[in-house]
């Protein structure tokens, strides 16, 4: 199908644009649709001239979205936040806004779907975002039941919000000690950005894919005391790792929350997200029978160890001519 029309909700988010550029070099002519174009214009040169068009739509707004759908032969939805704020709230962007997408998808005719969600996504969860997920992926079965469901753990990649946002508190605030919710036992299973916009691609690719759900989760298991030990050997600092407690970690969600509200600033942690810290986040926790690993897309993920030193050295004290820790 290579080479049709491929809608992007989404597009110019961390995994979004990663998405854009690899539906580019494999030859889709691409939509890229975005509440704010006009700070999505870095999406163009990915592409050939023309290639990369950029369309204004909001999942809240299903006229928006319909628009944005005229003519498509693919659609892939990457929408997502990960705090609420005003009203791109967790059940408008991943609940109701996916079940949107896929409604007006199936009204339009679209033949190949892709809906990234997340390991974790349980309707039972304590996590608000977790059973926002969790309802996405049920609209969306039931407006379009031929679609693909990719669920990745952690994904890291040059504008990672997980790896980036440590690393720049361990240099912007050197006396402080890095939390470790729960003791820092939560199991992950990092998978690099790139190999999870092939899974993408690949999962429009591939007919058996259709009506499948997939866990992506790179070729090793982490706890998070042990991702953090690696970030600081790679960035070449010393830090006080502080074991805290779930009973106690509240009030560290409380805190961040509070740093959330000042301006500019992102809420490093939230109490939502410590919610989800009570549960692993790794390829085949659910227990839920007939789910895909990346593999089975034909797909052969990075390590973390590959990647992490190609966009961490300016977090060390000397950039690039930095020696790590002994």
């Amino acid at each position: 199908m290579a080479g049709g029309l491929a809608v992007v909700f989404g597009g110019s988010g961390f995994i979004g644009r990663n998405v854009v550029r690899e539906l580019a070099r494999r030859g889709w002519r691409i939509r890229v649709a975005v509440r704010r174009p006009h700070l999505a214009h870095f999406l163009r040169p990915m592409g050939h001239v023309g290639q990369i068009q950029l369309f204004q739509a909001n999942v809240r707004h299903r006229p928006s979205v319909a628009r944005a759908l005229d003519g498509a032969d693919a659609v892939v939805n990457l929408t997502g936040v990960l705090a609420q704020q005003g009203r791109q709230t967790f059940h408008a962007v991943h609940a109701a806004g996916a079940g949107a997408i896929a409604a007006l998808a199936a009204e339009a005719g679209v033949k190949a779907f892709v809906h990234v969600s997340a390991i974790g996504a349980d309707e039972n969860s304590e996590s608000l975002y977790a059973r926002s997920k969790a309802a996405g992926e049920k609209a969306v079965r039931a407006a379009m039941p031929s679609a693909t469901i990719l669920r990745p753990s952690i994904v890291f990649g040059p504008e990672d919000a997980f790896f980036n946002r440590f690393a720049a508190m361990a240099t912007t605030t050197p006396f402080t000690p890095l939390p470790l919710i729960g003791g820092g036992k939560t199991r992950f299973q990092p998978v690099y950005v790139d190999d999870v916009a092939d899974a993408a691609c690949e999962a429009l690719a591939r007919p058996e894919a259709a009506e499948r759900t997939y866990e992506l989760g790179g070729p090793r298991i982490y706890t998070f005391r042990e991702l953090m030990e690696l970030l600081l050997e790679e960035i070449g600092r010393k830090r006080l790792l502080l074991p805290v407690p779930f009973a106690l970690a509240p009030l560290v969600g409380l805190a961040g929350e509070a740093m959330g509200l000042l301006p500019f600033v992102e809420a490093p942690i939230t109490r939502d997200q410590i919610k989800l810290l009570k549960k692993d986040n790794v390829v085949g926790a659910s227990g839920e029978e007939g789910v895909g690993v990346i593999q089975d897309l034909g797909i052969r993920p990075d390590t973390v160890e590959a990647i992490l030193p190609t966009y961490m050295v300016r977090f060390r004290k000397y950039g690039q001519f930095a020696e790590r820790l002994a």
